[in-house]
């Protein structure tokens, strides 16, 4: 029996026993990644979740809090989507992670649209201030010190 390989750069390639062997391995490997990739996107997705109601902010914010948190403390961003899951179940977060999260989130906490009281929420009359804060995280942390 023969096997063939298909690809834009060589069709119909003839696959020896060897090459049958490779290019399956290859495509296990191929699978293994795609499945820890998704399975590492809904575990953000939830953690996105965790962090909209912990920081009442929406999930635009809460998608960049986990980001900036991964980043400032050099964590992987699906690492510091486990963590916040734990911590949602009640296990505590390690402190630099703890100490981040609770400073993103302050960072974007006036960035979604949610309003102070005075700020014309309900009961408020006045409209809300027209004038927004700049919630891009700065791309150097140090930026703007003297």
């Amino acid at each position: 029996m023969a096997f063939f390989s298909l690809s834009p750069s060589r069709p119909l390639t003839l696959l020896s026993a060897t090459d049958l062997a490779a290019e399956n391995e290859r495509l296990r490997a191929e699978a293994g990644q795609l499945q820890r990739a998704v399975t590492s996107h809904a575990l953000v997705d939830q953690a996105i979740g965790a962090v909209v109601v912990l920081g009442r902010i929406p999930p635009e914010e809460a998608w960049r809090v986990l980001r900036d948190v991964s980043q400032r403390t050099n964590v992987k961003l699906s690492t510091v989507a486990a963590y916040v899951m734990d911590f949602a179940q009640g296990a505590e977060l390690p402190e630099d992670v703890r100490a981040e999260l609770h400073s993103a989130i302050a960072r974007y906490a006036d960035c979604g649209g949610r309003r102070k009281r005075g700020q014309g929420g309900h009961g408020d009359r006045r409209p809300a201030p027209s004038v927004r804060r700049d919630c891009r995280a700065p791309a150097d942390p140090s930026a703007g010190r003297a």
